[in-house]
């Protein structure tokens, strides 16, 4: 059989499942997945297979307004994520729908040239009639070639979409060997596992206003990795949630970091974690550069 290879743009409002979508069609993790919203900020490959076809997922952040520099370039990153695509899945979560942030994408995505799929995601949540009529009144604002109902978290409908967009990539060699995931580095891949489990076990306590940085990431000679980070936050008072009583909740944010990491890489992890209070964290040009995104002014 001919190689294929192509490009496919999974864009949509903050919190419609995209990670989750991209881990579920490349059959395992690569993209951390939060309930908070806007956790997804750089533009991550996710690499999957199906038969002799390699298609390689962009997870873009979720798309919305803009208000700090990190914001724009976080949108920023996701529509060029899009551009010269061979698909773009707009990923919609049929429960909230979130019409307010939809309204733009719709207006943007119907004069872009590409192959658009309607992705309606969180089926397993929702009734068939309000879906079918919510599918009928998106198509209506976008000529959408195709249609998939599908939960990300269940796997529900995700083969079928797999098989179609397979079938939608163009001949071309691969450009990642059969058993690469990722494009990430396992220095943004650590990062990424800390920050998750940021968001996991403190919830609604700490804001969005926080950011892994790595410091070093070092291959010890019995074949374990250390691996140092700065948990950034803006003010004390986040501070002393991070650590908790005693420095409790950062040893958990550590352990469980730690464990996931051990298992994604496939050696044992010593993982140092610090807190730093840096009130402008989100205008420093390396947190940027680390996490793939360009400065925007």
């Amino acid at each position: 059989m001919t190689e294929k290879c192509g490009l496919v743009a999974v864009i949509g409002a903050p919190n419609a499942g995209k990670s989750t979508l991209v881990n579920a069609l490349v059959g395992q993790k690569v993209a951390i997945t939060s309930a908070k919203a806007q956790t997804t900020r750089a533009r991550l490959m996710g690499i999957a297979l199906q038969d002799e076809v390699q298609i390689i997922l962009a997870d873009t952040p979720g798309i919305f307004a803009p208000k700090r520099r990190l914001d724009r370039a976080m949108v920023a990153a996701a529509w060029e994520g899009a551009q010269e695509a061979d698909a773009i899945l707009l990923v919609v979560d049929a429960v909230k729908q979130r019409r307010h942030e939809l309204a733009p994408l719709l207006e943007t995505l119907k004069d872009r040239p590409e192959r658009k799929l309607l992705v309606l995601n969180k089926v397993d949540a929702s009734a068939k009639e309000p879906l079918l009529k919510l599918a009928e009144e998106l198509t209506g604002a976008v000529s959408f070639d195709e249609v998939y109902f599908v939960s990300a978290l269940t796997n529900d409908g995700v083969p079928e979409l797999k098989t179609h967009l397979a079938g939608l990539m163009p001949e071309g060699p691969w450009h990642y060997p059969e058993d690469q995931v990722s494009d990430a580095s396992e220095r943004l891949l650590a990062c990424e596992v800390t920050r998750e489990q940021l968001y996991k076990q403190l919830h609604d306590e700490l804001p969005y206003d926080s950011a892994v940085r790595p410091e070093s990431y070092t291959q010890r000679k019995d074949g374990s990795v250390e691996i140092r980070q700065q948990i950034v936050v803006a003010r004390d008072s986040q501070k002393a949630i991070v650590l908790g009583k005693r420095g409790a909740k950062i040893r958990a944010i550590g352990e469980a970091a730690r464990n996931e990491l051990a298992e994604v890489l496939g050696q044992k992890v010593h993982l140092f974690l610090h807190v730093k209070v840096e009130e402008d964290w989100a205008e420093a040009r390396d947190i940027y550069e680390e996490i793939g995104l360009d400065w925007v002014k």
